[in-house]
């Protein structure tokens, strides 16, 4: 919970390291990659972090775990700052990273199908003493073809 004083004031390093899960490292590594330019610092020369400062730290985390390097963050916040005439430029961005979270995805899914039906086969294996017999099965047959029924199957690939 935040509280009034803390958003007139601000967060210390130690603070948002707390709030984040962020290191101190990280941070003051961001602000050298010019990720955080925007964060300012008290008379004693401490970093102070705002509420918008959180802000964008989440959404750095958030850019960096979809698969962004830190250039490609650091010319989103540059987009971000160089105002409106970059509009288009970062919803491409955008546009163009949820096209590549939504392909790998379906990656995914094609992976854990072969793992749910790995697992399957195995615990029947286990069951029945026998990895042949447990093939033989018609639930596993059954289910092998509902898992792999999908094009990006790589089984199908090899044939």
């Amino acid at each position: 919970m935040i509280n009034a004083v803390q958003k007139k004031k601000g967060f210390s390093i130690g603070q948002v390291v707390k709030k984040t899960g962020l290191t101190a490292h990280t941070l003051r590594y961001y602000e050298k990659e010019r990720l955080l330019p925007f964060v300012s610092k008290n008379e004693s020369g401490m970093r102070v972090y705002t509420l918008d400062d959180l802000k964008w730290l989440s959404m750095i985390e958030c850019l960096k775990k979809s698969g962004l390097q830190l250039k490609e963050i650091r010319q989103y916040i540059q987009w971000y700052y160089d105002g409106d005439e970059t509009l288009e430029k970062r919803l491409k961005l955008f546009q163009n990273r949820k096209k590549l979270l939504l392909e790998e995805m379906e990656r995914l899914k094609t992976v854990i199908n072969k793992i749910a039906f790995k697992e399957a086969l195995y615990e029947e294996a286990c069951r029945m003493g026998s990895l042949e017999k447990a093939e033989e099965k018609e639930r596993i047959q059954k289910l092998k073809k509902e898992l792999f029924d999908s094009p990006n199957d790589f089984d199908k690939l090899l044939t």
